[in-house]
């Protein structure tokens, strides 16, 4: 099985500051012939914002957004 260290880096989207982060990726989608994108959910030091990463296994980043998490809305009272 194949396994690559990945470093990422990106400006946070709330705050701005530069995030670097490091991530481990392993299986057999890693092999030259695939086109594989995978996803990580990063935190950003400063202020918290948690961002959603797809990225290549070569380290090439396809999207940096907003992390939507499985909280529910708020809704206003009725009383």
């Amino acid at each position: 099985m194949m396994e690559l260290q990945v470093i990422l880096d990106f400006a946070c989207r709330s705050c701005g500051e530069s995030v670097s982060v490091t991530v481990k990726c392993e299986g057999k989608g890693l092999t030259p012939a695939a086109r594989t994108v995978a996803r990580v959910h990063v935190p950003c030091p400063g202020c918290g914002a948690v961002h959603c990463l797809d990225f290549e296994p070569n380290g090439t980043l396809r999207a940096v957004r907003p992390s939507v998490g499985s909280r529910p809305l708020l809704e206003p009272s009725i009383n």
